[in-house]
């Protein structure tokens, strides 16, 4: 049972926080791959993503450039199931610099290539990317805050409280 509630309140926390008044591009779904990766089954690690994707995405509106988005997110899961044998604090920070470059790369491309803002050329290519340079600050600074809180907080979970308490306390007295 344990194994399914966690995703389910993961898919509802990414959901919830895509309603929530929030600067563009700051969201969790990265962070959400990337732990998946490491501590769900190979089956959640893109199953949860996916879901809470298209269940926001069922209320906020499709567009034409989901299977880019979702594309790269599937990119991140396997990322994520990479970072499940080489789990470090550098490589978590690396994995999840890498995942928002490939995103911010993957999704402005098919800005360019699905819609019609821009010339169809390598300078509409160039400008689509200058253009989204100040989403991209808040992609980056988003994962690193949900993937912080992410792994930081199944982390902070894992600890033996009675046991810091005890060690924290035994030091406080001088021993």
């Amino acid at each position: 049972m344990k194994k399914i509630i966690i995703p389910i309140l993961f898919i509802l926390l990414a959901v919830i926080s895509r309603f929530l008044p929030h600067p563009a591009n700051f969201a969790p779904i990265a962070g959400m791959a990337l732990f998946g990766g490491v501590y769900f089954s190979k089956k959640f690690t893109f199953i949860v993503p996916f879901l809470a994707l298209l269940i926001s995405d069922f209320f906020i509106g499709f567009h034409q450039t989901m299977p880019f988005v979702y594309g790269s997110f599937l990119i991140v899961g396997l990322i994520g199931l990479w970072l499940k044998n080489h789990k470090t604090t550098k490589n978590i920070f690396a994995s999840t610099i890498i995942s928002s470059i490939l995103f911010f790369i993957i999704t402005n491309f098919g800005v360019w290539f699905m819609g019609n803002m821009y010339a169809k050329n390598i300078f509409g290519l160039v400008d689509c990317y200058v253009m989204a340079i100040p989403f991209f600050r808040n992609t980056i600074v988003g994962d690193l805050f949900y993937t912080g809180v992410f792994f930081g907080g199944y982390q902070l979970l894992q600890l033996d409280y009675k046991k810091l308490f005890q060690f924290a306390n035994f030091k406080r007295l001088g021993f």
